[in-house]
């Protein structure tokens, strides 16, 4: 089996898989501005995608899951992300991933959307802890080639990390994703570092192989590296703090701001040409806040470019704002 895990240099880093954000799009622009000489080894998830839905939807419906599947070469390494509560669904999925020449496949047990729990999935397999040692199992017999990760949380109700984190340690993932906070807290508490601590010690104590990557509130690279340095943890996922800042694994410091809205205008245009056929444009909107935030003017420009019809416009509306700074 080829494990790219083993490879990786530590203290390493990890892009969240979050829906409606990390898409292929946004992936492309965070490789180009991220993935340059001397920047933080980092690895890279797709959002999560339904493993039932790539099994059981209409011709129609499985073409458009698959776009979630696109990836460049650029992004390696790259795991492809799945939920389902089916077992043979995930070992279906598996196969599709290996085929597709994923770097790894990660499973996700921590999503608190209650559609997916509705199904048994996400977060919700911590309270059936056979079942997500089962869909673990099912993913290594479809990609026997490619290593097998979890993203999960610490507990459902309550925080039952030392009985949750073992139960799926016994099923030997390559590696173990603790957002540190349960699926009750969502994300309103602050993340809790000291029990990514504990996940270290569980995963010694059983003498696991796992790598553990913690994940919760971390905002740059500089305190993923605190972080590690607390915790023992292999590495850090971080989620929010990609928003508005693609080169954020890069190391370097943030461009000028000329430069940060052009790339704001080229992540538009990338969304359009990739996925603007089946996604709405309205979904940039969260990112044109965070492009388009702590500077002069800001709160102008961002609503111009949130009235934007096309990324046309959204490039029309850079440019005219940028030839201002330009005249000062």
């Amino acid at each position: 089996m080829k494990n790219f895990w083993n490879n990786l240099p530590k203290p390493f880093f990890a892009l969240a898989p979050l829906a409606n954000v990390t898409d292929p799009a946004f992936r492309k622009i965070i490789a180009k501005y991220s993935r340059v000489p001397g920047s933080a080894p980092f690895v890279m998830w797709t959002e999560f995608v339904s493993a039932d839905g790539l099994c059981l939807a209409h011709e129609e419906g499985r073409a458009k899951l698959m776009r979630d599947l696109q990836f460049s070469e650029a992004e390696r390494p790259i795991l492809a992300q799945f939920f389902t509560a089916t077992p043979a669904h995930m070992e279906k999925v598996a196969a599709l991933a290996q085929e597709l020449g994923f770097d790894g496949i990660d499973i996700n047990m921590g999503c608190p959307d209650k559609t997916i729990e509705k199904q048994g999935a996400g977060a919700k397999l911590i309270l059936t802890p056979e079942l997500a040692q089962e869909i673990i199992a099912a993913a290594k017999r479809g990609a026997p080639n490619l290593p097998v990760s979890v993203k999960t949380r610490l507990g459902y109700n309550k925080d039952s990390l030392d009985e949750w984190l073992p139960k799926i340690l016994a099923a030997e993932p390559a590696a173990v994703t603790v957002h540190a906070r349960t699926r009750k807290e969502m994300s309103l508490v602050p993340a809790r570092w000291e029990r990514v601590k504990r996940a270290v010690e569980i995963r010694n104590e059983m003498k696991s192989g796992a790598l553990i990557l913690g994940n919760g509130d971390v905002k740059d690279i500089e305190e993923a590296k605190q972080r590690v340095a607390e915790t023992g943890a292999d590495g850090v996922m971080i989620g929010r703090g990609i928003f508005g800042k693609p080169w954020l694994f890069s190391g370097k410091p943030e461009p000028e701001l000329r430069e940060r809205l052009a790339i704001a205008a080229e992540h538009t245009k990338a969304f359009e040409e990739m996925l603007g056929d089946i996604k709405s444009f309205a979904i940039m909107k969260k990112h044109f806040k965070a492009y388009a935030e702590g500077f002069p003017g800001a709160k102008e420009l961002r609503m111009k470019m949130m009235d934007a019809a096309d990324a046309s416009e959204v490039e029309s509306i850079v440019r005219e704002f940028s030839s201002t700074l330009q005249a000062e």
